[in-house]
């Protein structure tokens, strides 16, 4: 009898926490993929044990919401860490929950981030520059869970080994 074994899971590093403020959505409608919307980003914040930053208000987020209880999202934006380093960041992201807690979340509303899968995968560019402290970023795997409050979106950051 051949017993396959499970290899370990890849160790995580926590990168950081990202706090980003977002205007109201601008509507844009029903398209054949789905109800499409586009949520400006206003400013925030990056904390982590390697350093800070904040959000500029250079992004939006583009979201596709494919059915009453999943989105899709796709958001870009440039984050100025402390020592003078710029990240572009492009975030895919994956959310899903109930449809009424869907619903709350595209009204504004406040849901209880247990009720909602919201994972991410944010890829970085970083300055080719021999001061930037953050290039590894660019070749690095980088997953987070989030949750949508009414003005931000907050997303816990780990760095796949």
């Amino acid at each position: 009898m051949n017993q396959t074994l499970s290899p370990a899971p890849p160790a995580l590093d926590y990168l950081g926490r990202l706090e980003v403020h977002v205007a109201a959505p601008v509507e844009v409608g029903h398209t054949h993929a789905g109800q499409r919307r586009v949520i400006p980003i206003t400013g925030g914040t990056f904390a982590g044990p390697r350093g800070q930053g904040q959000i500029l208000a250079a992004g939006a987020d583009f979201q596709l919401l494919r059915t009453p209880s999943e989105a899709f999202l796709d958001a870009r934006y440039v984050v100025a860490m402390e020592d003078g380093a710029r990240l572009f960041v492009t975030n895919a992201a994956y959310r899903t929950g109930a449809v009424e807690d869907i619903q709350a979340l595209v009204r504004g509303e406040a849901v209880p981030p247990e009720r909602i899968y919201f994972r991410c995968a944010p890829h970085f560019e970083v300055a080719d520059t021999d001061e930037s402290a953050w290039g590894w970023l660019s070749t690095s795997i980088v997953i987070g869970s989030g949750q949508r409050e009414p003005d931000r979106v907050i997303i816990d950051l780990w760095v796949v080994r």
